[in-house]
């Protein structure tokens, strides 16, 4: 692994309901290198959005930072004033959202919003055309020059998700973050732009923060994985450790419930028993307790640390300690 891009240390992130503070993220620590490609995956509500958007600056109005750092190139993103924030966005960090046919604007043209998202680059209105014109190209939409003339509904989901990756590799960003992209993509389009991805990642040599909840995607295009639950990684390593020797008890139940693992057609899906907790009210212990077919008493009193579970492998389990407590 090379040199750190991104490195987030220790943050906790709340957001002020009418019911109290619900915790969504704590003592949450990540890291991107240079040119590498990780993955977050975990059930819906475990804090992945909350995370990005942190990332990025764009939490919501009642979420509030409690503590930690998001260094990006050595700069804390969270400490910088948001003018300068601003710069980064859409230049240095670039972003890629879920739905791709409500990214881009429906009333403007294709070619009206890939120039305009140029508007730092001082160049002509036609040399951010000719641009605009070959990301397109690059991306694998063909006649980009009449496409530019078009409006979203013009476009397949897969070619606005298409549109929306030229747009945000226009800049050519050291970080671009991917928040479940192929989501609303069938599977034969989704294995396209996973592959047109990884080709223009190598091209611009840019890191990816990859966030999805398909399995089979992240084992396919990243290099490092972190399994995240009710706002905590559990388990964090190279995709091949956590994916085929996973060592937390969520990350082994989260794999047996991939749909590509069932090998009979008529099989029930397997779930996991139990609910998310609530996160406005915190159990003492291991964040996973109530649901872990391993749990034992210390579980449910101690907050377990991230233990070595090999090299670069860790997971945050009292069973992986070297001298685990007894219950």
């Amino acid at each position: 692994m090379t040199g750190k891009l991104l490195e987030v240390r220790g943050l906790s992130v709340s957001y002020q309901t009418p019911r109290g503070s619900v915790r969504a993220l704590r003592d949450l620590d990540l890291e991107v290198a240079e040119g590498e490609i990780v993955g977050i995956v975990g059930e819906s509500g475990c804090g992945k959005s909350t995370l990005l958007a942190a990332i990025i600056g764009l939490l919501d109005a009642n979420a509030t930072v409690e503590t930690g750092a998001i260094d990006f190139e050595d700069r804390n993103l969270l400490t910088l004033p948001p003018r300068e924030v601003r710069l980064l966005r859409g230049d240095r960090i670039s972003m890629i959202f879920q739905d791709p046919m409500t990214t881009l604007n429906p009333v403007l043209s294709i070619g009206r919003q890939m120039t305009g998202v140029q508007f730092r680059q001082r160049i002509s209105l036609a040399e951010k055309r000719k641009r605009a014109e070959a990301m397109l190209q690059r991306v694998g939409i063909s006649d980009a020059a009449r496409r530019l003339e078009q409006y979203p509904h013009h476009f397949s989901g897969g070619m606005c998700q298409r549109v929306s990756i030229a747009m945000a590799l226009q800049s050519e960003p050291k970080l671009l973050i991917a928040d479940e992209p192929t989501t609303a993509l069938d599977a034969t389009t989704e294995i396209q732009i996973l592959h047109r991805l990884r080709e223009l990642q190598r091209s611009f040599h840019c890191a990816i923060l990859f966030v999805s909840h398909n399995l089979g995607v992240v084992s396919a295009l990243c290099d490092r994985v972190n399994v995240m639950y009710a706002g905590e990684v559990v388990e964090r390593g190279s995709m091949r450790d956590v994916f085929h020797d996973p060592r937390h008890p969520y990350s082994q139940k989260l794999l047996e419930c991939d749909p590509a693992r069932i090998k009979n057609s008529g099989e029930a899906l397997p779930t996991i028993p139990g609910d998310l907790p609530d996160l406005a009210e915190l159990p003492a212990g291991c964040i996973f307790a109530e649901r872990c077919p391993a749990v034992f008493a210390p579980c449910r009193d101690l907050r377990p640390p991230h233990h070595a579970a090999g090299e670069g492998h860790t997971a945050s389990c009292l069973l992986l300690a070297e001298d685990p407590p007894h219950g």
